[in-house]
C-alpha cells in the first residue's frame, strides 16, 4: 500500500511539473537497480564475502548448540539421582546457554546486515554516479527505479536506461 502511494504521490508530482513546466519538454527515463547492482563484478565479491562471514556465525552457532544439546543429555541421565540444589543449578546453566545462544543470533545478524551495507555502499554509489552522469549526458529530467517498483506505467516514449548505463560502467 505504501508503494502505491508513494507511486502515485511522484506522479502526480510529475504530472503537476508537466502542466506547469509545459513549455519545457520533459525527458524521462528509467533503471532497474536491482538489474544494474547484479551486472556489475564487485557485487559477486561483495555477496561472496557475505556469505563467507554468514557461515563463520553459523557454525559458531552450531557449535554452541552441541554444546547445549550435550548439557541437557547429561543432566536427563542424572536429573533423578540429583539434589534440588544441583538440578536448579544446571538448569540455570543450561537457561544461559540458551540466552548465549540467542544473543549470538542477534548479534550475528546485525553484523551481517552491516557489513553488508558497508560492503555494497561503494557499488551503490558507482552505479548512482554512472546514473546520474548518463542522466546529465543525455538530458534526463527524471530517472525513475523501475526495480523497487516504484513506476506505474510507463509509456511508449519512456527509455530504459541501463544499457547507456552498463556501457558508462564498462558492462557487457
Amino acid at each position: 500500500m505504501k508503494k502505491y502511494l508513494c507511486s502515485l504521490f511522484i506522479a502526480s508530482l510529475l504530472f503537476f511539473g508537466l502542466i506547469v513546466n509545459g513549455q519545457k519538454p520533459q525527458k524521462f527515463g528509467h533503471i532497474n537497480s536491482q538489474e544494474l547492482l547484479a551486472a556489475m563484478p564487485e557485487s559477486d565479491s561483495a555477496q561472496k564475502q557475505v556469505e563467507k562471514i554468514a557461515k563463520e556465525h553459523e557454525s559458531v552457532i552450531e557449535e554452541m548448540t552441541v554444546e547445549y544439546n550435550k548439557k541437557v543429555e547429561a543432566l536427563q541421565k542424572t536429573y533423578e539421582a540429583m539434589s534440588d540444589l544441583a538440578k536448579a543449578s544446571k538448569e540455570a546453566e543450561l537457561q544461559d546457554i540458551q540466552a548465549r545462544i540467542q544473543k549470538f543470533q542477534q548479534d550475528a545478524q546485525e553484523d551481517l546486515q552491516k557489513k553488508r551495507a558497508e560492503l555494497f555502499k561503494p557499488i551503490q554509489d558507482k552505479a548512482l554516479g554512472a546514473v546520474n552522469a548518463v542522466a546529465t549526458e543525455n538530458g534526463f529530467t527524471y530517472i525513475l527505479d523501475s526495480g523497487i517498483g516504484a513506476v506505474v506505467y510507463e509509456g511508449p516514449d519512456a527509455q530504459d536506461i541501463l544499457p547507456l548505463v552498463k556501457k558508462k560502467l564498462g558492462l557487457q
